[in-house]
């Protein structure tokens, strides 16, 4: 009887209610293909899902993130061979529409598909001989994933154009300086570090909060300052409806930590992202 195979990412649920997915193709360096595609957003799925995961920390086996697509898998496309399913498969963007917080580890190359999923996370970690690279222009093609209106509210508009027209590969070291990363950490501490900020969001921040939050990060985008005022008085009052609001008083009052419920718990869930607050 043949064992099943290592899964290309592997998933880990802490006892603080952090999942950890780890891209799982260290002797290719985690390079993509469509089996991790496919199995990475079924995963996405399965967490949000899950009312026991509060936040979710990503990286990568071995000394890589993810360098981009697989070499084979990029040459069999462009050459016509076996052409990547693009119109049959969802948006590469699943961490910016997934409800609950998501931080990137990048604990080496981070490029093309890999460099876009770490844009999508909310906060990245990442070691000081971390490699960054668009990639895209120096393969023929365009910023792919929504990247060219993501990268420069991060890093401004100059450093996107120079990142995305150039295809230079940046160190941990610069990507902190220009606002690519959140944090630098050692090695050895990498996950850690991200595993301990997760922790932190899932242990004393309202998951329920913090999918608002994350929906008007993205909404407001769009939006005016008055218009994101008008919008954050009406996700006030559905979030003063919920019960998270209580216990986050409470909790304070009394000195305690607070027992938030899991999204899903209670009828009090978030609307869906991109979706208006009725006041």
């Amino acid at each position: 009887m043949t064992e099943n195979p290592t899964p290309v990412i592997l998933t880990e649920l802490t006892d603080d209610g952090v999942m950890l997915l780890t891209l799982n193709r260290p002797e290719r360096h985690n390079a993509w293909t469509l089996e991790m595609e496919l199995l990475y957003n079924e995963l996405f799925d399965r967490a949000e899902a899950d009312p026991r995961v509060r936040a979710v920390v990503l990286t990568g086996a071995g000394r890589s993130f993810c360098p981009g697509m697989d070499m084979s898998v990029l040459d069999a496309a462009s050459s016509g061979a076996r052409p990547w399913p693009t119109d049959q498969l969802p948006p590469r963007t699943r961490p910016m529409s997934f409800p609950k917080p998501v931080v990137a580890a990048v604990n080496g190359a981070c490029a093309g598909i890999g460099f876009n999923q770490a844009l999508m996370c909310d906060v990245r970690f990442a070691v000081r001989h971390a490699k960054f690279a668009a990639a895209f222009s120096a393969r023929g093609l365009v910023a792919e994933d929504g990247v060219s209106w993501l990268l420069p509210r991060l890093v401004g508009y100059g450093n996107a154009a120079d990142l995305l027209l150039s295809s230079r590969r940046i160190t941990g070291t610069e990507a902190l300086a220009m606002g690519l990363v959140n944090r630098l950490v050692e090695p050895a501490e990498l996950l850690a570090a991200a595993l301990a900020y997760a922790t932190e969001l899932a242990r004393s921040a309202s998951p329920y909060a913090m999918s608002l939050i994350k929906r008007q990060l993205a909404d407001d985008q769009a939006r005016t300052f008055t218009d994101s005022q008008d919008h954050a008085a009406a996700l006030l009052a559905t979030a003063k409806r919920a019960p998270d609001y209580r216990e986050g008083v409470l909790s304070f009052i009394e000195r305690r930590p607070p027992q938030f419920a899991g999204l899903g718990e209670t009828e009090a869930v978030a609307p869906a992202l991109g979706q208006e607050a009725s006041s």
